[in-house]
């Protein structure tokens, strides 16, 4: 079979720069569209989220055409370096700074498509990307990437066995993933339904119970200071009643600096930011990693546990009159909603007998862990799906199928 260089099949064109101050939410008189990094999911586009910018900034090769293979350069998350998806749509539409197309000449967009997807070439990606806070991979890391390249015939049954086997594949997937929201309805019901709403018990603000503390911020001059290096949460770390360590990054701080950041086990964690559905979205810190802080987009609140069981706030924190407290106290602006610690500080919570918090606490927990073992099954079956998609391009170009 004849393998060369993705360069000699395809052309490969950067994005779009612009200035932030160039950039609308919104279209106006002589925009175009922009599709940026996280537009980009594994196989397809994300429509949902563009942003407009003046069309007199982008070339006429900047501009996609259906066929064309849109690929993210650049993102603060390595797993997302390298992300392919195939542009089939017929509108006016550029890419931005942190991305690439490529358009193909003498192959099959399909075809490069799904070899792009390939865990040899993430492997591949993964092995050059580089960057500290953002991770960049370079034109030619792309272009110097050999690939086998058969005949078109050849290449179009590939492609339409690939589709053929993802297609049950695809199927698959669907029904778990309606399986996990079905539980997560599931899990938001039977915290809820835990609390005393309708008895005697005072209500008392979240200030009243515990200490709310901000964040450390990033990029700040410590020049002259003496720093200290330690691991942080991000936002991205802290999910709705998880945490999520699989990326921890670190961040410079003044040693002076480092008690009024550190996480205590039983602090209870907020994000700040994002969607505004997510507010205040959070769980109980227990010591998952040593001597580490939080950036100035999670708030955390360090319970009395005189007065409050951090498990017991937490869980209130999640169930729906506090989430939907965070909803319409959420401050919207451009690209995302927040909140503030007067906010958060303000949030109204029961606050029964120490006693009564154990028994709702063993009460949630005990019915979560049967959602949770569900879940988990779920979980693993995704994850056998994604091997299996792999599997299948392995064998496409390695040994045909």
């Amino acid at each position: 079979m004849l393998y060369c260089a993705i360069k000699d099949v395809a052309n490969l064109v950067r994005g779009v720069t612009y200035k932030k101050d160039q950039a609308s939410k919104e279209p106006f008189k002589g925009s175009i569209s922009i599709l940026r990094a996280n537009n980009i999911v594994e196989g397809r586009i994300d429509f949902s989220d563009l942003v407009f910018v003046p069309a007199t900034l982008a070339s006429d090769e900047q501009h996609l055409a259906a066929g064309d293979i849109v690929i993210t350069m650049s993102s603060g998350s390595k797993n997302h370096v390298g992300k392919v998806a195939l542009y089939k749509a017929s509108m006016e539409m550029a890419f931005g700074a942190f991305c690439a197309k490529l358009s193909p000449i003498d192959v099959l967009p399909e075809y490069l498509l799904y070899i792009l997807r390939s865990n040899s070439f993430r492997k591949h990606i993964e092995q050059l990307s580089k960057g500290t806070n953002i991770n960049n991979i370079k034109a030619d890391h792309i272009l110097d990437y050999m690939i086998p390249v058969p005949p078109l015939d050849e290449q179009e049954r590939i492609v339409s066995r690939i589709e053929e086997l993802f297609s049950q594949l695809d199927s698959g997937v669907e029904t778990l993933r309606k399986t996990k929201q079905q539980l997560a309805v599931y899990r938001q019901a039977v915290i809820t339904e835990a609390f005393p709403l309708e008895n005697n018990n005072p209500y008392v603000c979240l200030s009243d119970i515990a200490q709310i503390i901000g964040g450390i911020t990033k990029g700040r001059d410590l020049s002259g200071k003496e720093t200290i290096e330690l691991p942080y949460l991000r936002v991205a770390n802290v999910q709705n009643g998880y945490l999520d360590l699989s990326e921890i990054k670190t961040i410079i701080l003044r040693v002076d600096e480092k008690e009024r950041y550190l996480l205590k086990p039983g602090d209870v964690l907020y994000t700040e930011g994002g969607d505004r559905d997510k507010l205040g979205r959070g769980t109980v810190w227990r010591g998952e990693i040593k001597d580490c802080v939080h950036q100035n987009h999670i708030f955390k609140a360090r319970i009395d546990q005189s007065k409050a069981l951090p498990e017991y706030v937490a869980f209130w924190s999640m169930s729906t009159p506090a989430r939907n407290y965070f909803y319409q106290k959420g401050k919207q602006s451009v690209n995302l909603a927040s909140i503030n610690k007067t906010v958060l500080s303000a949030l109204s919570l029961p606050i029964p007998a120490l006693e009564k918090q154990r028994e709702i606490i063993n009460h949630i927990e005990s019915r979560l862990s049967v959602c949770n073992s569900i879940e988990q099954t779920v979980d693993t079956a995704l994850q056998q799906a994604e091997a299996m998609r792999q599997s299948i391009l392995k064998q496409a170009f390695e040994n045909n199928i």
